[in-house]
């Protein structure tokens, strides 16, 4: 019996350094996107098209935040099920652990969202003042 339980303990931890790996992988996008919003509108302000590609790119970041939560949720929930499952079957720890895992994941959502548009908001107001000078 204590082997089969070291036993998940270990693909347990696995998992949860995949989860680990994910969040970096998400965070490193969303700088590169973050920057490459930057350097877009500097560019493109030159040419006076700067509202047009600013809403695109904003719309890009937004989507491909979205992916990631969506990513990482769906592996978060994997491996609860997979723990739960095999440690305990309790109904009643699987109804928590679910309400948990969707509130958390609803708190990522509105984040990455509130996120997003101060990037927007930020990147907007920098294209004001450098129309305006």
């Amino acid at each position: 019996m204590n082997g089969t339980k070291r036993n998940t303990l270990k693909s347990c931890c696995g998992n949860s350094s995949s989860i680990s790996s994910s969040s970096v992988v998400v965070v490193v996008v969303v700088v590169v996107v973050v920057v490459v919003v930057v350097v877009v509108v500097a560019v493109v302000e030159e040419e006076g098209e700067v509202v047009v590609v600013t809403v695109t790119v904003f719309v890009v970041v937004v989507v491909a935040a979205a992916a990631a939560v969506v990513v990482i949720v769906v592996v978060v929930v994997v491996v609860v099920f997979v723990v739960v499952v095999v440690l305990v079957t309790t109904v009643v720890v699987v109804v928590v652990i679910v309400l948990v895992v969707v509130v958390v994941a609803v708190a990522v959502v509105v984040l990455v969202v509130v996120v997003a548009v101060v990037v927007l908001v930020v990147v907007v107001a920098v294209v004001v003042l450098i129309v305006a000078i």
